[in-house]
């Protein structure tokens, strides 16, 4: 059997080049996905200035709130405290331990300033760092990595928010970008010299640093120890936080794609098994067994999707390097993250696309092989069964799901956490939609046959006769239009709803005319300067971490922990974004807090209570509640003290100030003629501050945007394999009815209609489908039904999806209609 496939392959090469390309780009997208996870979960740092210790301990980057089963990431870092050091370098095989200041230490050059990480000098030796002129710095002097630097030189340096000067006392050879003060001037600029940003550990050479390591960890258990190219980490800890959203990114979209790939593959095989019905009805006719055409039709899917999978590991090579430079350019993938795409991503994608392709040839060839002969010849000349028990079962099943999914984004979920639920729900209506396709078909072909009917005439009636006729066929060709529209409408509403809902949440209440910015920090005085300024009503501190609240342990926040905002304690007429509802901010100084009304309710708390709560560098710390206020659900931050959370940060600076004009001022020439008089500040409006706080979700819509459209466009591929391989199919019908009288003109006008009844039920399909997962979504994250977002993505969805249907139909369709009726044709 496996001869006669391979021999009569040329025959039927079209249905195969559509199989063929749905399982090499399906396998391109998974093994993509799958190099991303393994980055993700490897996140491997080549250490750059800390390659000399061949241990570094930092602190630990989690913090497991009482009562619960995952740990919350800490944004900040941590730090190991001074006190540790005596016992790490006491531990056996340890040769000595330096501790590391890390802190902002911004070059100017004109108004200008370029980022620079300052460190203490005896932490050099943590690195590999050739010091080429001059001498270890004194207080008053620092030494430069950067080049055209000479010892003598006067350099300007942001310090804690300040221009200071200090004079060259040396040049070195090793990694940009850090310049090394004296251990005193370290100490002094440093925001908390009771701990330090790492610990490097060396010991002597030759020693296994495994038991050194173990013996390390065991003096507590707030620290982390790193070896080997772990390393990396410890300098770069945002890439912790990084890679859990790298590997979240990665498993999600990694799902869909396999899930929409193995549905794309099966139903490009299955429609192909059915277009061959005819020919397997002939084999049974002349005395093949059922299990003879089973081994052939699954002998054809191996042939096709082996050489399918090895070509689809080229793309899959460069499109998850693509993806991971488009991931990091953006902030969302940490730039300093090592990529990796072993023998795992392929194995992922193969196993994907060949069970994708054997399962779906099992099921062809169940159904071709256990039908009869005779009814598989009226079957193959028009089938009328809609589709199997197995698929009914199945598709209700899914269509439960959509619904149960449903119920919980519009009932259980509250904010962004809706799109958890909202996300899923999309696949189970629209997988569940296509299993009963020839139902759903034929429903919505009752409510466009007329309209067209009345447009087209004679065409018209000839088209709707066709599609009626054959409306298993015509579900084939529609569900792929469904599949596209829907999945592509559904995920990029979400996105700007979300957007928008966010953008309104923190614009209701923000009462900034201004905002003064600075990277390398803002001095302490500065602000009072910009109180100064004539017209200004009030200006505050502007902060921003997360944290935990430990107790009471009921705070309706997830693993992610709750987002804290610092500002200054002020009255009715300051900057702070709220509304309050209960006490006064004018007390939020010190160990206080305002709570958000319903947070408030949950925890059980009321003014003068108390919260227990860890901060962003996992200082635990009792706060005392003085103030609540209304906030949109799921949208839901502490407020603390602006000196509280700043000092809780990695830098230990404010970065923002706000500022609230008197009615009619326009106080921005004076603040920015403040602002030239500190390097690197800035002044931005109120939609800059906006933007600043839509960032996040700005990058996560962009990420959404680049994977769901690669989906849309493999998505693509299963619609142009369909309509092409339908089309193609009917040469014989064709060529009838140019023997009848009808003319290339007429058939072309016939297929044209039929184009648009296909464009036409798979966009109100996919609308459904969409509206389905958009409306409850919707409802949670906003006071709308229906969702936000510009007309015109929804009408470039259509005028693909059109694009698509016409192109793929009416092309092989003129291609086929250039040769005569009379001309031989085969079944493709």
């Amino acid at each position: 059997m496996m001869r006669l496939a391979v021999r009569t392959l040329r025959f039927r090469k079209g249905g195969f080049i559509a199989t063929f390309v749905a399982v090499v780009f399906g396998t391109a997208i998974v093994m993509a996905c799958g190099g991303l996870m393994e980055t993700g979960i490897r996140s491997n740092v080549e250490p750059q200035r800390l390659a000399g210790a061949p241990i570094v301990v930092t602190g630990n980057q989690s913090h497991l709130r009482p009562g619960a089963e995952d740990a919350t990431p800490l944004p900040e870092r941590v730090g190991v405290p001074a006190a540790l050091l005596d016992k790490i370098r006491s531990v056996e095989g340890v040769s000595e331990a330096v501790g590391d200041f890390t802190f902002p230490a911004a070059t100017v050059h004109g108004g200008s300033t370029t980022p620079a990480e300052g460190h203490n000098w005896s932490s050099s030796v943590l690195t590999p760092l050739d010091l080429a002129s001059g001498r270890a710095p004194a207080d008053g002097q620092v030494v430069l990595t950067a080049p055209g630097a000479e010892v003598g030189d006067r350099v300007t340096l942001v310090v804690n928010g300040n221009a200071t000067e200090f004079t060259v006392s040396g040049t070195a050879v090793g990694p940009a970008g850090h310049v090394y003060f004296s251990d005193q001037d370290a100490a002094r600029i440093v925001d908390n010299p009771t701990r330090f940003a790492v610990v490097g550990v060396l010991v002597a050479p030759g020693t296994d640093v495994s038991p050194v390591k173990d013996r390390i960890e065991a003096l507590d258990p707030g620290i982390a120890v790193h070896t080997g190219i772990d390393r990396g980490l410890a300098e770069h800890p945002g890439g912790v936080s990084q890679r859990e959203a790298l590997i979240a990114i990665a498993g999600s979209f990694g799902g869909i794609a396999a899930m929409t790939m193995m549905f794309v593959v099966a139903s490009t095989l299955a429609l192909s098994a059915q277009h061959r019905e005819r020919e397997f009805a002939l084999l049974r006719g002349i005395g093949t067994t059922p299990g003879q055409v089973r081994r052939m039709i699954l002998g054809e899917a191996m042939l096709v999707s082996i050489p399918a999978v090895v070509l689809g590991v080229v793309p899959g090579v460069f499109l998850g390097r693509f993806l991971f430079e488009q991931l990091s350019s953006h902030g969302v993938a940490s730039s300093v993250i090592t990529f990796y795409q072993g023998w795992i991503p392929f194995a992922a994608g193969a196993g994907a696309a060949v069970l994708a392709a054997i399962g779906a040839a099992l099921i062809a060839a169940r159904r071709s092989a256990r039908i009869r002969p005779v009814e598989a010849l009226m079957e193959a000349s028009l089938q009328r069964k809609w589709f199997s028990w197995l698929r009914l079962i199945f598709g209700l099943l899914f269509l439960g799901g959509g619904l149960t999914l449903l119920i919980v984004t519009a009932t259980v979920m509250t904010g962004p956490l809706a799109g958890a639920t909202a996300g899923p729900s999309i696949l189970c209506w629209a997988i569940g939609v296509a299993l009963l396709g020839p139902f759903w078909t034929k429903t919505v072909l009752l409510l466009w046959r007329w309209p067209v009917q009345a447009l087209t005439r004679v065409n018209g009636r000839l088209a709707i006769l066709n599609v009626s006729a054959r409306s298993v066929a015509m579900s084939a060709a529609v569900m792929p239009v469904m599949l596209a529209v829907g999945i592509s409408t559904a995920n990029l509403y979400m996105q700007t709803t979300q957007m928008h809902a966010a953008s309104e949440a923190f614009t209701r209440d923000l009462r900034a005319d201004a905002v003064l910015v600075s990277e390398a920090g803002l001095s302490p005085a500065l602000l009072s300067e910009v109180r100064n300024v004539p017209g200004v009503a009030s200006a505050s501190a502007f902060v921003r971490s997360t944290g935990v609240i430990d107790e009471p342990r009921n705070a309706p926040f997830d693993e992610e922990g709750a987002p804290v905002l610092g500002v200054d304690a002020q009255d009715s007429s300051g900057t702070a974004p709220v509304r309050l509802t209960a006490g006064s901010l004018t007390g939020l100084v010190g160990s206080t807090v305002a709570l958000p009304e319903y947070v408030a309710s949950k925890l059980d708390r009321g003014i003068g209570s108390e919260i227990t709560m860890t901060l962003g560098d996992g200082t635990s710390v009792a706060l005392k509640v003085v103030a609540l206020f209304a906030a949109e659900r799921g949208y839901e931050s502490v407020i603390l003290p602006a000196s509280l959370v700043a000092a809780h940060t990695t830098d230990g600076l404010t970065k923002q100030i706000l500022v609230r004009s008197e009615s009619g001022a326009d106080v921005r020439p004076a603040l920015a003629a403040l602002a030239a008089e500190h390097p690197g500040v800035q002044v931005a409006d109120r939609d800059s501050l906006v933007a600043a706080n839509a960032e996040d979700l700005q990058t996560q819509a962009w990420v959404n945007y680049l994977l769901v459209g690669m989906l849309i466009a493999y998505t693509a591929v299963s619609v142009v394999n369909t309509l092409v391989s339908t089309t193609l199919r009917r040469r014989r019908e064709f060529a009838l009815q140019r023997l009848t009288g009808s003319t290339r003109a007429q058939v072309l006008r016939m297929l044209t209609t039929e184009s648009t009844l296909i464009w036409l039920t798979g966009i109100t399909l996919g609308t459904l489908v969409a509206l389905a997962c958009l409306i409850p979504y919707t409802t949670t994250v906003s006071n709308s039904t229906f969702p936000t977002g510009p007309l015109w993505i929804y009408l470039t969805i259509l005028g693909a999806a059109a694009l698509l249907t016409f192109t793929s139909t009416l092309l092989p369709a003129t291609t086929t209609l250039r040769h005569t009726p009379t001309q031989p044709t085969h079944t493709d």
